[in-house]
């Protein structure tokens, strides 16, 4: 993703309830890289990614810094993810399955690191991931207009082929034939000739213990503020109804609710979208946002 930002983020000490929130990409890859366990924070450490200038009002403080995450830290990106998403119903769809119940508790939690870090080495390569704190706090990724995952070198070199046997025949079920094609229709219907030409929030998820410092608002405001220049709009999917207050605060509007149907309780996702807040009547070209018709054919359509 392109980057433009000429204003500092300031970190304030307000309660940031996006830290345990999900908006999942209707184009998930999954990454080649193991699924261990985790059992405790990795220990704090100096990381050397691109710091974003001018959003950190004491750049030599790595808990102040917004920066870019590099293919190197996947790993520690996404045990962030795992953490932030671990009681998330959403995350729980595809790895708490009925064929499943045999699974111990510690096999589910190895799968869900797997498809945290998978998903956020998808984002490195197409589209952009930004993080804040010295140990990984929180993690924002993000798919930028005209970029998808669709490509099968992206879903080769990300290991999404290998979700087709590590998920049970529900979970497939699940992801393959009801998850991601609600997520791409969803999309396509509410952003109509913007689907392609708009920002899209695709995780964004803080530690539990960090949480309440900020880190979230500022990574989102971080990439409104792209938008905003960009006079584009954002869209995200939320399974957490308590975040609708920061998400409003931060401009977005709820638009429509979708839900998932095969579990014994139905997941629901509040679809919510920001108007840039400026010029916003302007006429946004969609001349370089590719097909936005949504015919293309989709890779996890077989």
């Amino acid at each position: 993703m392109a980057i433009i930002e000429s204003h500092p983020v300031r970190l304030t000490n307000k309660t940031d309830s996006s830290d345990s929130d999900i908006a999942i990409n209707a184009y998930l890859s999954l990454s080649t890289e193991s699924s261990s366990s985790l059992t405790k924070d990795p220990s704090p450490q100096r990381i050397t990614g691109t710091i974003l200038p001018t959003l950190a009002s004491n750049p030599t403080d790595p808990t102040k810094v917004i920066r870019l995450l590099q293919k190197s830290e996947c790993r520690q990106a996404g045990d962030c993810l795992a953490q932030a998403f671990r009681h998330d119903e959403l995350a729980k769809y595809f790895t708490h399955t009925e064929d499943r119940k045999h699974c111990s508790e510690a096999e589910n939690w190895d799968l869900h690191v797997f498809i945290m870090q998978c998903i956020v080495k998808a984002h490195v390569s197409r589209g952009m991931v930004t993080v804040i704190g010295n140990n990984y706090d929180c993690v924002a990724l993000w798919m930028p207009p005209g970029k998808n995952m669709d490509d099968w070198i992206t879903v080769i070199r990300s290991g999404m082929y290998k979700f087709r046997y590590k998920l049970s025949k529900e979970g497939r079920k699940r992801f393959f034939h009801e998850f991601l094609p609600l997520l791409h229709n969803t999309k396509l219907d509410v952003m109509k000739e913007h689907d392609q030409n708009s920002w899209y929030l695709v995780y964004i998820g803080t530690k539990p213990g960090s949480r309440g410092k900020g880190y979230a608002s500022a990574l989102i405001e971080y990439t409104t503020r792209q938008a905003d220049a960009e006079n584009r709009l954002c869209y995200l999917e939320s399974t957490n109804t308590a975040n609708a207050k920061l998400y409003q605060r931060l401009g977005f509007q709820s638009q429509k609710r979708i839900s998932l149907t095969r579990a014994p309780l139905p997941v629901h996702m509040e679809i919510m979208t920001r108007q840039p807040t400026f010029d916003q009547q302007a006429e946004r070209s969609s001349s370089s946002a590719g097909e936005s018709d949504g015919r293309r054919k989709r890779w996890w359509r077989g």
